[in-house]
């Protein structure tokens, strides 16, 4: 089970931060993603960190802005969110998937309910 915090309405050029607890004991066994979605759009990849945190990747619309993180010990994954965008606008999800990462959603094996990203301009 994965549970998210965070998320909101912010202006252009402002910041978040989303997080997501998982309960699994094993979770530094899995790695992590974050997608988002809008309306009428499939679910599109965001960012990526395996389970040995050593391994992060972005998709280009939101890299050098977007930092993923995790933290094993409080079983948490993290998406700091700088520089938000209007097109940032999403629900944002997280997602694990168990031992090698992926940038394809369906290979994921838990979600967590999505939270709502809304920037304004």
């Amino acid at each position: 089970q994965l549970v998210q915090s965070g998320g909101g309405l912010v202006q252009t050029g402002e910041s978040l931060r989303l997080s997501c607890e998982g309960s699994e004991r094993t979770f530094s066994s899995y790695s992590m993603g974050w997608f988002r979605q809008t309306p009428g759009k499939e679910r599109e990849f965001v960012a990526l960190i395996g389970w040995r945190s050593t391994n992060t990747n972005y998709a280009d619309s939101v890299k050098d802005r977007f930092t993923i993180s995790r933290d094993n010990d409080k079983n948490t994954v993290y998406l700091q969110m700088n520089s938000l965008k209007p097109e940032d606008t999403a629900i944002y999800y997280c997602a694990a998937k168990y031992s090698r990462s992926s940038l394809d959603p369906s290979e994921y094996d838990y979600w967590g309910q999505g939270t709502q990203v809304t920037v304004s301009s």
